[in-house]
């Protein structure tokens, strides 16, 4: 236990050093919404990518049934593509086969800290933003597609899978870009329904 606050607290410093922000899964500060995410220390520009939405990226025609049973983290993009972003259960189980699945030599093509206590990318906390009520979205969606130049050493870092290694189309990751200026200590909430295309 202490090696891992430890191995977070680096990871924070290092993150922070690089964005000048660091972000962190909390109690929300909205009732019965569970986890939010947090600007934890620094400060967050307009425009900043702040967190990233991870999990299995599905194709519209894949089959995502039995994962999606009470699963409140699928994200549906804009042209079908969904991302499971479920950290528990088959959802869970699903990422952590395709990740092993898609090595290349040794490289691995995804990371799947995030569905641990310490993740290796700290802004893979993305599926745990939540929707805005009463103010008003202090981030949104954006949908990206990893160029295939894409260097493959820095692939490990993306907490995003293909469900189907078969798939020709790029990977697809969603990231959440600040609207405004963040300061230390706000909650970030999205606009579900605000997403912009890339």
């Amino acid at each position: 236990m202490h090696e891992g606050r430890r191995l977070a607290e680096t990871s924070d410093d290092v993150i922070f050093q690089s964005l000048g922000f660091c972000v962190d899964r909390m109690p929300s500060s909205v009732p019965l919404a569970g986890v939010g995410v947090f600007i934890t220390k620094g400060f967050v520009p307009k425009g900043t990518v702040v967190a990233m939405y991870p999990g299995t990226v599905y194709e519209a025609y894949e089959p995502i049934f039995f994962q999606s049973i009470r699963n409140p983290f699928v994200f549906r993009c804009i042209d079908g593509i969904l991302v499971d972003g479920n950290d528990k259960g088959i959802s869970k189980l699903v990422y952590k086969s395709c990740s092993n699945r898609d090595m290349l030599g040794p490289y691995r093509l995804s990371d799947y800290s995030w569905l641990t206590a310490t993740p290796r990318n700290p802004l893979a906390v993305g599926q745990y933003v939540n929707n805005c009520n009463e103010s008003p979205a202090n981030v949104c969606y954006q949908e990206y597609d990893v160029p295939r130049t894409f260097p493959l050493e820095l692939r490990q870092y993306l907490p995003n899978v293909k469900y189907s290694h078969e798939t020709q189309r790029p990977l697809r990751c969603v990231v959440l870009v600040s609207l405004r200026d963040i300061s230390p200590g706000e909650e970030l909430f999205s606009n579900y329904y605000t997403i912009v295309d890339s």
